[in-house]
C-alpha cells in the first residue's frame, strides 16, 4: 500500500508582549487576568481560534497552540510555486460574538508566507520568534511570538464504493488510482447477535460481547443486531464493528439520549477467533444543534471498565462532518490517551460522515505511522463504519429507515 502525501501546518509556540499602554482592554476587562486570543486564517481555509496568554506576567502561562491546518495533494497542486499566506489576528477582550458581531477588539496582526515545494519531503520552519503586531491603532511595540513549520504527515486513503449497509467494497485511493482492498458484510439479525458473527468467532467472543453489552435487551422499540464484517481480498474476516448495546429511545420520547446510548464494539483479529479493540457509544444531542454525539474509547486487556476514551465530540445531523482521533487536537481525548499508549500520536484517523438522509460513501484517512498491516487499515474501516451507521441508528424513531434496515415485523420501519 502506497501513502498520498499530507502535510500538517502548525502554529505553536504563541505568547503575547504588550506595551503598558494597552494594558486595558476596556470594558472592565484587564489582559493580565483575561487573555487575549488569535484568529489563524489561511487562505480559504475555515479560521481557528486559540487564547493567547501574556508573557510579561508575573505568573507566566504555558504558551497556546492552535490545532494546525492539513494540506491534500490537490492543495500542493493548487499552491505549487507560489506561497500561501497565513494571518494571524490577536483581539483583546472575550472570544466569541454577541448579536453577529464580534466581542473581542482588534490589536493587530502578523502575517507569515509558507511554501509548500520541500513540505511534503520534510520538516521546514517559517517563522520562529518574535514579531511585530501591525495595528492601525499604533501599538508597534506589542509583539507576538510564534513558531511556524510544517511536517510530512502521509496518509493512506479509503472510501467505500457504496454505503456501509449496502455491503459495499472500500478502494484504497492514491490519486486518480481506486484499488479494491477490502469487502464489507452488513447484516441486522434483531433476534439474535450471534447469528450475525463470522464463522471465526468463537464461544470466548461471545462471552466478550454480553460482557460488555450488559445483556442489556430493551423491550418494545429498538433498534439492535447490526453488524458490519470487513473481509480481506482472500474472503476472511479482518475486522468487525457490532451492535452491543441497542439503541432505543428514551422514555417519553423518541430520540437515542445520551443518557441511555447505543454503542458498538470494534472486533480484531485474535487467533483463529476475534477481540475487543474499541468501543463506541452514540446517541443524538438536545440543543440548539442537532447532534451525533459520540465517544470512541479503547479497550485494555482488563476490560471495559479501564476502557481508554480517545475521541469524543457531536457531528451535526444536517450537514454532517468529521470523525477524528488526533492527539494534536483540543477538542479530542486523544492527547491523555497518548501516554498510556505511546503508539497513538499526532492524526490517527478521520472518517467523512454525511448528514441524516444523504448518501454516504465515507472517505477514511489513516496515518502511516499507524498502520503495519492490512489488519490495522481494517479496524479504522470497520470503526468508520460504525459511526455512520450510528447516524441511522440514532434517527428519530417517528421516522422510517431504509429497507437494508428493516428485516423484521416487530419494528415499525419500513422503506423510506
Amino acid at each position: 500500500m502506497d501513502p498520498c502525501p499530507f502535510v500538517r501546518l502548525i502554529v505553536e509556540s504563541l505568547s503575547l508582549k504588550l506595551p503598558l499602554a494597552t494594558k486595558h482592554a476596556g470594558s472592565g476587562i484587564h489582559p493580565s487576568t483575561t487573555p487575549c486570543f488569535g484568529k489563524l486564517k489561511i487562505n480559504s481555509f475555515p479560521s481557528q481560534t486559540s487564547l493567547i496568554p501574556l508573557s510579561d506576567t508575573s505568573s507566566l502561562h504555558s504558551p497556546a497552540s492552535f490545532p494546525g491546518f492539513h494540506l491534500d495533494q490537490p492543495t500542493f497542486h493548487r499552491f505549487s510555486n507560489k506561497p500561501i499566506t497565513l494571518k494571524v489576528s490577536v483581539y483583546t477582550g472575550r472570544m466569541g460574538s454577541s448579536c453577529g458581531l464580534a466581542s473581542g477588539k482588534l490589536l493587530g496582526s502578523v502575517t507569515v508566507s509558507v511554501t509548500l515545494n520541500d513540505a511534503v519531503l520534510r520538516p521546514v520552519v517559517f517563522q520562529n520568534g518574535w514579531m511585530k503586531l501591525g495595528s492601525d491603532l499604533g501599538n508597534s511595540s506589542a509583539k507576538l511570538h510564534l513558531i511556524v513549520r510544517t511536517e510530512p504527515d502521509p496518509r493512506f486513503v479509503f472510501q467505500f464504493g457504496g454505503e456501509p449497509e449496502c455491503s459495499p467494497v472500500v478502494f484504497q485511493i492514491q490519486g486518480n488510482i481506486r484499488q479494491p482492498v477490502f469487502s464489507c458484510k452488513f447484516s441486522a439479525d434483531r433476534n439474535s447477535r450471534s447469528r450475525s458473527l463470522p464463522s471465526n468467532f468463537t464461544t470466548n467472543t461471545r462471552v466478550w460481547m454480553r460482557t460488555f453489552s450488559g445483556d442489556r435487551e430493551k423491550p418494545g422499540r429498538e433498534r439492535k443486531g447490526w453488524m458490519i464484517t470487513i473481509h480481506d481480498l482472500s474472503g476472511s474476516s479482518v475486522a468487525a464493528a457490532s451492535m452491543i448495546t441497542p439503541f432505543v429511545p428514551s422514555p417519553g420520547s423518541d430520540r437515542v439520549s445520551r443518557s441511555n446510548p447505543g454503542a458498538w464494539l470494534i472486533l480484531k483479529p485474535h487467533g483463529v477467533s476475534m477481540k475487543p479493540w474499541g468501543r463506541l457509544e452514540a446517541w443524538r444531542e438536545r440543543g440548539p444543534i442537532d447532534g451525533l454525539g459520540y465517544k470512541f474509547e479503547l479497550v485494555t486487556s482488563t476490560g471495559i471498565a479501564s476502557g481508554i476514551p480517545i475521541a469524543q465530540g457531536t457531528i451535526s445531523l444536517k450537514n454532517g462532518g468529521q470523525f477524528c482521533i488526533d492527539t494534536n487536537s483540543k477538542d479530542n481525548n486523544a492527547a491523555s490517551a497518548s501516554s498510556l499508549f505511546p503508539d497513538i500520536r499526532g492524526f490517527v484517523m478521520g472518517s467523512s460522515v454525511e448528514g441524516e438522509g444523504k448518501v454516504s460513501k465515507p472517505v477514511v484517512q489513516i496515518g502511516v505511522k499507524h498502520v503495519t498491516c492490512m489488519t490495522d487499515a481494517a479496524l479504522f474501516i470497520a470503526l468508520s463504519a460504525a459511526i455512520d451507521l450510528s447516524m441511522d441508528a440514532c434517527r428519530l424513531f417517528s421516522r422510517k429507515l431504509r429497507k437494508e434496515f428493516w428485516l423484521n415485523d416487530h419494528d415499525t420501519f419500513s422503506y423510506n
